[in-house]
């Protein structure tokens, strides 16, 4: 056997290497433990299959030089076969040098299938021997970086993939709150037909409309735009809907109605967000529509005659200016008459060349069809905007449509 200690780099793999050692004769044991302490390796020597399992089940070693025999009258070298496919089992083992005095070609081929990075007899060559622990504790130290960041990089896939199965099940659980605020069946009056639409650019959405019955032949009418998207928008929009529902009233004039919703708008949000709302109080047997716009896209009221009209009177926008006064409008509908609530989504949608629908396809459309029913006209609006637009909409598109019979 070679006894000279050989002189190995600095940066050899070796310095503070874990190394288990197995093996049934206390003389190699002292021989390797020695060896390998001069080149600053931590070891721990054991003398039965039983103790080296144990060690490697509760420490992480960077590499097992084992030997395959541990009963003196076998050269066989089965135990040690055995105890190789055991180890081999754990997840990632460390790298397995196998010593034998009893080597034979079948031998080290056998061993070689069952993982073993490499294969020393005995008596071995320090220097040998050194080379192929220090080629063999790199490897090992590089496979368990590459499990480590795979083992890593999976649970990080997993806990995306979760997080985003929860925020998939939470969207669709305020897709359904969301749904569950608009009008389930929109109330109707004698001589009139309303109709209302909201179509989703994602998952959920800013925008609101509403009809509110008062009592009588009187309706409250109103939609609305919060600025932003996704969840922030939703939620604002669910704020807004209670609080209309909550205060909107027959007594209440709609200039009183969006001073009171600005005020809480201001106060519950910050200066970043802001609602665009058109409010208007229509009273059937008269036609007479008193409303407050704002700062929401003017509807139009397009007369049987072919005329039309925005209805642009009230403010600026809710959530800014917190002592802002609204003025209120009156309009007049008559037999025959259109009119039509719409969000931006609508008028922005975009074909692919850039092109805005834009109020004046929106307006020619309304006055070629004015003749036609609220239901017709709505569909008749959103079919034209989507085949403008030839793909999904850039921003939510809702519409409210109100026609009065002949």
């Amino acid at each position: 056997m070679e006894t000279a200690i050989l002189e190995m780099p600095a940066e050899s793999q070796l310095t503070a290497a874990r190394i288990l050692i197995a093996d049934d004769q206390a003389d190699v044991l002292n021989a390797l433990r020695l060896l390998l302490k001069g080149y600053g390796c931590e070891t721990l020597a054991v003398t039965s299959p039983a103790e080296l399992l144990g060690a490697a089940e509760n420490r992480e070693f960077d590499l097992i030089l084992m030997d395959l025999n541990y009963a003196r009258d076998t050269t066989s070298g089965r135990e040690g076969l055995e105890l190789l496919a055991r180890l081999q089992r754990r997840e990632s083992p460390p790298p397995i040098v196998v010593m034998t005095g009893w080597a034979t070609v079948g031998l080290a081929v056998e061993v070689m299938q069952h993982g073993v990075a490499d294969f020393v007899e005995k008596p071995w060559s320090n220097a040998r021997l050194l080379e192929i622990l220090q080629k063999q504790i790199a490897a090992g130290r590089t496979r368990r970086e590459s499990h480590r960041r795979a083992v890593e990089e999976k649970q990080a896939s997993e806990g995306i993939r979760s997080q985003l199965h929860q925020q998939k099940n939470e969207i669709a659980e305020a897709l359904a709150i969301q749904q569950g605020l608009l009008p389930k069946a929109i109330p109707q009056l004698s001589g009139y037909e309303i109709t209302g639409a909201w179509q989703l650019a994602h998952s959920v959405g800013g925008d609101y409309y509403d009809v509110l019955p008062f009592g009588g032949e009187t309706l409250g009418l109103c939609i609305a735009d919060v600025a932003g998207k996704a969840m922030a928008a939703a939620l604002l929009m669910s704020n807004l809907q209670a609080a209309v529902r909550g205060l909107a009233s027959a007594s209440l004039p709609p200039n009183g109605l969006c001073a009171r919703l600005n005020s809480r708008v201001c106060h519950n949000t910050g200066s970043d967000r802001f609602i665009t709302f058109f409010y208007g109080q229509l009273d059937g047997p008269s036609g007479r529509l008193l409303y407050t716009n704002a700062g929401h896209n003017a509807p139009f009221v397009v007369r049987r005659d072919g005329s039309h009209e925005r209805l642009e009177t009230g403010g600026g926008v809710l959530g800014v200016f917190p002592d802002q006064a609204f003025s209120m409008g009156t309009a007049r509908l008559a037999p025959g008459d259109r009119m039509i609530l719409f969000t931006d989504g609508v008028t922005e949608a975009r074909n692919p060349a850039g092109e805005e629908f834009g109020e004046e396809r929106l307006v020619r459309l309304l006055l070629e069809n004015r003749a036609g029913s609220a239901s017709e006209l709505q569909e008749k609006i959103l079919k034209a905007a989507a085949e403008f637009s030839r793909g999904p909409w850039d921003d939510d598109a809702t519409l409210l449509l109100l026609a009065v019979g002949a």
